[in-house]
């Protein structure tokens, strides 16, 4: 059976699959996006919109992998959105020195900025931690050397001659490093920004190298008064923020050595709003409210309604968009090494996949303007979880939006819903049940339990191919969502909630378990797939309301409890869980039984044939509390 192709938030395009039958691809699948060209290594895929309509691309890239010799700078430029591109550039060319990780700024006049890493003096090692190094050197050497600059005059279509370079003063962290600083260990991936006349580049300051190869780290600005006006940027001023010698580091309590990747936006205020990456297991973040001269305690970053964002040692991005909010571009999940064994600093990298965003509104705090985040909903994912997808860009032209993103190996633009985006700026004043895709609603008027209710056909995740001659098994992005709310006596365990097995055990059922948790399993003769709700939510005598999200796309369980996506809080690294790919579907029994073994009460139950956006199961879980 297909779903109903309808949807809110999650964005669907369609293909033919399947003996000529329409079938929904999933727009959030990376693979539907468009590809940048690159040579093969791909990195930091970023744009700006130039004076004559097109969109300019710098990537670092090269035909060996990160970090290899070779690798440099290109620019290109796209007409149509990023169908297509023109006009490939080389900055930097690749039979020369390392030159790394671009990012762009253009200017009131036109003119545009490529700003990067170069290895000027061809240093072919540096000193490093021994171990990991044998010898004490590291052979990597693209995150040292020189942070400079080219410019374009003519839209990107070529580059100034003439590569000039920027002074970065030295900060506590550089003097500590083994050449006291006289070689400065660096990168950056944080956009440039204006501001008062001012242009501002992030730099990403490194203490060492050694296990998980950057061993300390901490972030600074770069500020030129006269750079957007000077007729030579070559005779442009620059300062080195914050003041003094400590930069944005993580927070003083139990904060870790790592502080990298630093991103800023200007509030309308005009205060700067900075997030950065830690090994910590939370993304930190910081205000200033003098122009990047002072900045106040850092802290980790919580959503709108108080818990803690989780985030591993990933790239996480803040954007302004053009209507004055915000979106964050994160990870949803608690990678972190344990600092009782160091050498698994390198795990924090992993997990890239899906990537989750969220929306944020500016509210007013004493302090001046702050940002509400929303809980978050996927962006995008790729079937395959070993896959990371990182750095990427926004984009907003002609009403609509863009991102951008790499694997390391290949980058792509996708255009992101825009519905999706709205819903997650609204999240907080939405308290409408959805009706979408509602198939079954049941709610208690009398007697005892059980109770039962006719089982919706629910769709498949796994079907046959049969337009190859092989006829393999494909995945198809169809979901569902469990909408309940109930009132259990006691969270003893194994009581079930709902039951829509057959007797051969195919189907799924939702039971509480000795963590005091609801678990949601499903089986389909031969294949089965559980997830539980976050440990601590659920208390005896009160009333609970629970979305249990099953999205066929990333293959993901979500819950959503009490309103609250859940995020393994402070017992797991993550609170959504993955189902396995080659679960065919989760149908079973013709009836649902509604309290099979239950000490309580369930008040209602819907269910739908999509997956529910997080957005809408708030929606839900609010409309329900107006009412009890």
């Amino acid at each position: 059976m297909l779903p109903n192709l309808k949807t809110t938030g999650l964005s669907l395009v369609l293909c033919v699959a399947l003996t000529g039958t329409l079938m929904a691809q999933d727009a959030r699948d990376i693979k539907t996006g468009m590809v940048i060209p690159d040579e093969t290594y791909s990195d930091q895929p970023y744009i700006v919109k130039t004076n004559d309509g097109a969109w300019l691309c710098v990537l670092t890239t090269g035909t060996g992998h990160e970090g290899a010799s070779g690798q440099h700078i290109i620019s290109q430029r796209s007409l149509d959105q990023g169908k297509t591109w023109i006009d490939k550039r080389d900055v930097e060319p690749g039979d020369g020195p390392e030159a790394s990780y671009a990012v762009l700024l253009k200017a009131p006049s036109g003119r545009i900025f490529v700003f990067y890493n170069h290895n000027t003096d061809n240093i072919r090692a540096v000193k490093g931690d021994n171990p990991p190094y044998p010898d004490g050197l590291v052979k990597r050497v693209d995150s040292q050397g020189y942070f400079v600059f080219k410019y374009s005059d003519d839209n990107g279509k070529t580059w100034s001659a003439n590569r000039i370079t920027l002074p970065i003063r030295n900060f506590e962290i550089d003097k500590k490093n083994p050449y006291q600083g006289k070689i400065q260990y660096f990168w950056n991936v944080g956009r440039a920004f204006t501001h008062n006349q001012s242009a501002y580049v992030p730099i990403h300051k490194v203490g060492g190298f050694g296990e998980g190869f950057f061993t300390t780290s901490e972030g600074a600005l770069l500020q030129s008064p006269d750079l957007l006006t000077a007729n030579d940027p070559a005779q442009a001023s620059w300062n080195t923020l914050p003041d003094g010698e400590i930069g944005l580091r993580t927070p003083a309590k139990d904060g870790g050595p790592i502080a990298e990747e630093q991103n800023v936006v200007v509030l309308s205020d005009g205060s700067f709003f900075c997030v950065y990456r830690t090994i910590d297991g939370h993304p930190a973040y910081t205000y200033s409210r003098d122009a990047g001269h002072t900045w106040e305690p850092p802290q980790y970053m919580r959503y709108g309604n108080g818990p803690l964002m989780k985030h591993p040692r990933a790239a996480n991005f803040v954007w302004k968009c053009e209507n004055g909010k915000y979106l964050y571009w994160f990870h949803n999940h608690g990678g972190r090494f344990i600092r009782e064994h160091p050498k698994r600093r390198n795990m924090a990298y992993e997990d890239r996949n899906p990537a989750w965003i969220s929306g944020g509104v500016e509210v007013d705090s004493p302090k001046g303007k702050i940002i509400r985040w929303s809980q978050p909903e996927i962006l995008l994912y790729d079937e395959d979880p070993l896959i990371r997808m990182s750095y990427p860009d926004l984009i907003e032209d002609k009403g609509a939006y863009y991102i951008t993103e790499t694997q390391k190996d290949i980058a792509r633009v996708h255009q992101v819903d825009t519905k999706l985006l709205t819903s997650l700026w609204n999240q907080f004043d939405n308290s409408k049940k959805t009706q979408d895709g509602l198939v079954t609603t049941w709610s208690y008027q009398s007697g005892k339990f059980p109770q039962s209710v006719a089982a919706p056909s629910l769709p498949d995740w796994y079907v046959r191919n049969t337009k190859k001659l092989e006829q393999p098994g494909m995945n198809v992005p169809n979901g569902f969502t469990i909408d309940l709310s109930f009132n259990l006596t006691n969270l003893s365990d194994n009581q079930i909630l709902l039951d829509a097995r057959d007797p051969t055990g195919k189907g799924w059922f939702l039971r509480t378990t000795d963590k005091k948790t609801v678990e949601f399993a499903m089986n389909d003769g031969r294949t089965e797939s559980a997830w539980a709700c976050d440990e601590g939510l659920l208390k005896p005598n009160q009333n609970h309301h629970l979305s249990v999200i099953v999205d066929g796309g990333p293959h993901i369980i979500a819950f959503v409890v009490d309103g609250n996506l859940n995020d393994g809080g402070n017992t797991r690294q993550f609170g959504w869980g993955r189902f396995n790919p080659y679960l065919k579907s989760a149908g079973g029994a013709a009836q649902i039984s509604i309290g099979t073994q239950l000490n309580g009460r369930i008040s209602q139950l819907s269910i739908y044939n999509r997956a529910l956006t997080v957005s809408e199961a708030i929606g839900n879980y609010n409309a329900f509390s107006k009412t009890h």
